[in-house]
């Protein structure tokens, strides 16, 4: 199956949505906009995952924290986790891939976390950026360097996804700029695009 881009995505969302997408695509941004404009419950995978001190949640524990937000009728859930990926296609209607370019997604990321350090933002269940992660080299403790490594790896799984039978009946909508992006928004009611006219 191919991707509909914006501007020739000839339906509706749909009821179920999920939004994927490397760290520091805007999948959270997105969600945030789809559950105020469409009516839809936000889940977000990172908050039930991170736990206080950035614990990750046991592996069976968040497939059923998540399988439980999922047997509700209507959501938008964002999140790219492989453990839980195969559950909310099975529930899914719309995919939408944040499929941007590494640079702007590697300016996004790296402007949001370092506006969470100066600002000491909390996040969920009370966790903040640790400056001695943002400059660590390990990816897996750098949310940076985990986004510039894991880029390409995430368009694999996408396109796999599409390829694979088992999600014919998925819509998948590919974000592949700013302006597709912008596109997919004027779609939404009473959202005005930058550049739109009042």
């Amino acid at each position: 199956m191919q991707s509909a881009t914006p501007s020739n995505w000839p339906g509706s969302f749909g009821q179920r949505i999920s939004i994927v997408g490397g760290s520091g695509a805007g999948k959270t941004y997105l969600a945030k906009l789809l559950s105020q404009r469409l009516g839809l419950p936000h889940i977000e995978q990172d908050a039930i995952f991170h736990q206080p001190g950035w614990q990750p949640l046991p592996r069976d524990e968040f497939r059923e924290r998540v399988t439980q937000a999922l047997a509700e009728p209507r959501w938008v859930v964002e999140g790219s986790y492989s453990a839980t990926r195969p559950l909310i296609l099975a529930r899914a209607e719309t995919v939408i891939w944040l499929d941007l370019p590494r640079t702007l997604v590697m300016y996004q990321i790296v402007t949001r976390t370092l506006g969470r350090l100066l600002t000491r933002k909390t996040l969920w269940n009370g966790n903040r950026e640790r400056l001695r992660n943002v400059i660590s080299l390990d990816p897996s403790r750098s949310i940076i360097l985990w986004s510039w490594t894991r880029h390409g790896l995430y368009r694999e799984r996408v396109i796999a996804e599409q390829q694979d039978p088992a999600n014919a009946g998925i819509h998948y909508i590919r974000i592949r700029s700013r302006a597709d992006l912008h596109t997919l928004l004027g779609r939404l009611p009473g959202f005005v695009t930058p550049g739109s006219a009042p």
